[in-house]
């Protein structure tokens, strides 16, 4: 029982009940995208290594890293919701109602969020896979003819799946919390992200109170399933 808002008379625990859905559904296809193309850039980065596909992805990642997240949101929503640009999406609001109203709503704070993310996301795995093409056991598979794809697979990705596993369980709190209070406060999305910026502006402290006891507990559950993820992907790692 986190009692009521102070501002609103709700009950907390409802207004998180509602909020907290449409904040998972607002930044999981970012989540996702973010990181699967951040693997895939880093793999190709890793592999032409020194050579231009290398530096150009590199180059997109430093772009991406040092352009702050606000200025990309303003900048997408102008871009892509306004009339100043291709007017193609709305620039505020949010519904689940159908299936191509999610894609309307979640789009461009997808992209947006996927422009900001990528450019971190490939420089770490990016380091992690150099660091792992260097090892003797690569050097050797290369040396008997493994084909590109297998080795970049089998031999590489599989073993820098701890450092992955480590990025991605760590983003998510991060994520959760400080992405979503950006974007839902710009876009105007009724989810934990803007309930938490209303509760810091009013003073809500029931409010906010409830979303730091509940952070601090999805931190404490990124841990224990980060612990598991690690002994499911290393049988060396013991749970002991």
């Amino acid at each position: 029982d986190f009692g009521n808002s102070d501002s609103t008379g709700e009950k907390v625990a409802t207004l998180l009940g509602r909020s907290i859905p449409v904040s998972l559904a607002l930044e999981f296809p970012g989540f996702i995208l973010g990181n699967a193309l951040g693997v895939a850039l880093a793999l190709v980065a890793a592999f032409y290594r020194g050579r231009w596909p290398d530096k150009a992805i590199m180059a997109f990642a430093v772009v991406g890293m040092s352009i702050s997240f606000l200025i990309v949101i303003f900048a997408f929503q102008i871009w892509f919701c306004t009339s100043y640009g291709l007017d193609l999406f709305p620039v505020r609001g949010w519904s689940m109602a159908t299936v191509g109203d999610y894609l309307r709503y979640v789009t461009v704070p997808t992209l947006a969020t996927v422009f900001v993310s990528l450019g971190y996301n490939t420089r770490f795995y990016r380091a992690v896979i150099v660091e792992e093409m260097g090892r003797d056991h690569v050097r050797t598979a290369r040396a008997f003819g493994t084909p590109p794809a297998r080795l970049l697979y089998r031999n590489i990705l599989k073993n820098c799946a701890i450092p992955v596993i480590t990025r991605i369980m760590f983003t998510i709190p991060a994520i959760v919390i400080g992405g979503a209070l950006l974007i839902e406060t710009s876009f105007g999305i009724p989810g934990v992200g803007k309930a938490t910026y209303e509760a810091i502006v009013s003073g809500d402290q029931p409010v906010l109170k409830a979303v730091v006891g509940l952070t601090a507990a999805l931190f404490v559950l990124t841990l224990l399933v980060t612990d598991i993820l690690y002994r499911a992907v290393d049988p060396r790692v013991s749970l002991e």
